[in-house]
């Protein structure tokens, strides 16, 4: 099985997914990390020098690479999950996980983090794109809300969503 995380920056996919995965006994891969790597640089430095629409691209590579395996929790980059083609691939390999995240608590979050570039364009934007990056990540077969939830608590909703049937 092959879990997906998606959502707006500052949810917790990252941390979430690495919990998740060491608690199924999973490997957890971050999609940003696995980019990084494979780049050689960060994703700003990707953003500056080659520009969004290649990261975005980028992304959507790696998403298909990585669906060759199994027993995955994927944590997706913001942009990758709210990207309609991306959200019917992943539901079409496993089962995608909505981490569901107020703007506010995003912008608590992520408030020191000068590591996204979306970031800068600031809070304006930030607000329209999280509105607009909604409506995609509402497709997804999971919602969980994580605002004012630790991780292991979001892990514990994650995995009661999984396998306890109604």
């Amino acid at each position: 099985m092959k879990i997906y995380l998606v959502g707006f920056m500052g949810a917790g996919k990252s941390t979430v997914g690495r919990l998740l995965a060491e608690k199924l006994g999973y490997e957890h891969i971050d999609i940003d990390k696995y980019i990084e790597q494979s780049e050689g640089c960060c994703i700003a430095q990707i953003f500056e020098k080659k520009g969004e629409e290649y990261f975005r691209n980028l992304e959507s590579q790696k998403l298909r690479e990585l669906s060759e395996k199994d027993n995955l929790v994927i944590s997706t980059g913001g942009g990758l999950g709210a990207k309609l083609e991306n959200m019917e691939f992943m539901k079409s390999q496993g089962i995608v996980v909505w981490l569901d995240v107020h703007i506010y608590t995003v912008f608590e979050r992520c408030k020191d983090d000068d590591s996204r570039p979306l970031l800068k364009k600031g809070h304006e934007f930030v607000r329209e794109l999280y509105e607009k990056r909604k409506s995609v990540y509402s497709l997804a077969n999971i919602h969980i809300d994580t605002n004012h939830k630790y991780p292991e608590v979001v892990v514990g909703d994650i995995l009661l969503k999984l396998f306890v049937k109604k």
